[in-house]
Order: C-alpha cells, then structure tokens, then sequence
C-alpha cells in the first residue's frame, strides 16, 4: 500500500455477511473499510438506503488474494 492505492468495491451486502467477511479479510492481513449509505443516513435524521446494501471495500492490489477468500466465503455462505 502507498500514497497513491486507490479503494474498490469487494463485495456487496448485509451487514452481518460484510463483518464475517471482514474476519477473513483481517486474518489474512487485508485491510478493508465499510460504507453503510442506511447507517449514515439514519444517523443524519433521513432514511437513507436499505439495510442489506452495505459494501465492502479493499485496496486494489489485494484483490487477488480477497477474491479468493471472497470466494470461498461465498461458497461457505452458500451465496
């Protein structure tokens, strides 16, 4: 990772699926970050999205080794 690592979007949806994903991703040492557009808006006063459309983000070049764990997550998950 340098100054110049740009995010992209892992995985799409609920929040419970998005923290167990991250489990793996953290024990595989891969940072991640959330963006939860209905967490943020309901914290702004509005209803602000749906609940199952939180998405996940990592740095662009781990997404070789997050895709895999992405897909065996998905295959675990029956997704």
């Amino acid at each position: 990772m340098d100054d110049h690592s740009k995010h992209m979007r892992l995985f799409t949806g609920s929040l419970i699926e998005i923290q167990r994903l991250q489990l793996d991703l953290d024990d595989a040492e891969i940072p991640s970050m959330v963006k939860n557009n209905f967490q943020s808006g309901l914290r702004a006063g509005f209803y602000g999205g749906s609940p199952s459309q939180v998405e996940l983000f990592i740095y662009e070049e781990d997404n070789e080794k997050a895709r895999e764990i992405l897909a065996a997550f998905k295959q675990e998950m029956g997704i």
